[in-house]
């Protein structure tokens, strides 16, 4: 079929143009597949620092074979934002032990290790420490608690920074606490938090009710396992292994009762860390019938524990 000489022209023209369309939206594909991270994450430090780090795989390329006994040139990198208002790319550096990060000097240098960070200025670490990463919000928890120390991080609805008692809407935080029911130089070290005045007003709950982050340190052969944490001999004590949102637990619980008090205790372990590393839920009540008519109203014991639950899974060890 004939075609006439300008409409071959345009339609030559069309293509053209229709190649070029296609190969930026190729392009700009790639470049949008390329830079998305691998990994998004934010560590909360001491003195209430913070640092936000997205990690990138880098491109692939052939690199020099290393040397013998040495590992491959890695070719990705980390965008990290400091909160002290500083914001810089590091490529990845060969490193033995986790991911580390570095800028051409060295002079600065930021280490990924398991669910901890470091940043070393001229070869010194003492600008952002005791690193550990945070879990997001599940949307109901916006307070953050870290202890380098420690060597956790836990999100809370809300925190106060006296201790141990705040403003009657916030958990309190004590972190002198330590676990005495197990006897005379048992003691389990940790840090509590005790549940908000607001949340026992009115009803049969104890307001010295909380959640704790505990450790205790293991002998080489010992298990982390939750019998650890309550004294089998005094109490009915129930254990299990559970797995919740893909974390496996091990897990006991007890109760207690006297002078008309009730206590539920309930603890999650987390296998194989050393230190044994657990929270414990202590929930302390008054027996509801024990109450004048109309003086009280029973506490929702399953909004307690839902919220101790949701509490629990933003914990993150550092180990």
């Amino acid at each position: 079929m004939y075609m006439p000489a300008e409409k071959r022209v345009a339609a030559a023209v069309g293509l053209v143009i229709a190649v070029i369309v296609v190969s930026m939206i190729v392009l700009v594909y790639q470049k949008s597949q390329k830079e998305q991270p691998i990994a998004s994450v934010r560590y909360s430090c001491d003195a209430g620092k913070t640092i936000d780090a997205s990690f990138y795989k880098g491109a692939t390329a052939e690199v020099p074979a290393p040397k013998p006994g040495q590992p491959p040139t890695p070719t990705g990198y980390a965008q990290i934002s400091l909160s002290d208002g500083r914001a810089m790319t590091l490529p990845q550096t060969i490193s033995a032990d986790g991911a580390r990060y570095a800028n051409d000097d060295e002079s600065f240098v930021f280490w990924s290790k398991g669910n901890g960070a470091l940043v070393l200025e001229r070869n010194q670490e003492k600008s952002f420490i005791g690193c550990v990463q945070v879990a997001a919000d599940p949307g109901s928890l916006p307070a953050v608690y870290s202890s380098g120390a420690e060597g956790f991080s836990i999100r809370l609805p809300s925190l106060s920074t006296s201790t141990p008692h705040g403003d009657a809407n916030d958990y309190s935080i004590d972190e002198h606490y330590a676990y005495q029911e197990l006897g005379p130089g048992r003691d389990i070290g940790g840090v509590k938090f005790t549940i908000p005045e607001t949340l026992a007003a009115g009803t049969n709950l104890s307001a010295d009710s909380y959640l704790s982050v505990e450790a205790i340190p293991l002998r080489p052969g010992q298990a982390c396992s939750a019998r650890r944490f309550l004294d089998a001999g005094a109490l009915p004590l129930h254990t299990a292994s559970v797995t919740d949102a893909g974390v496996e637990y091990s897990m006991a619980s007890s109760t207690g009762a006297g002078a008309g008090n009730r206590y539920e205790e309930i603890v999650y372990a987390f296998p194989g860390t050393n230190p044994c590393m657990a929270v414990r839920y202590f929930i302390h009540y008054g027996v509801f019938e024990n109450y004048p008519a109309g003086a009280v109203r029973p506490f929702d014991e399953h909004a307690l524990l839902a919220q101790f639950d949701t509490i629990r899974r933003t914990l993150i060890v550092k180990q």
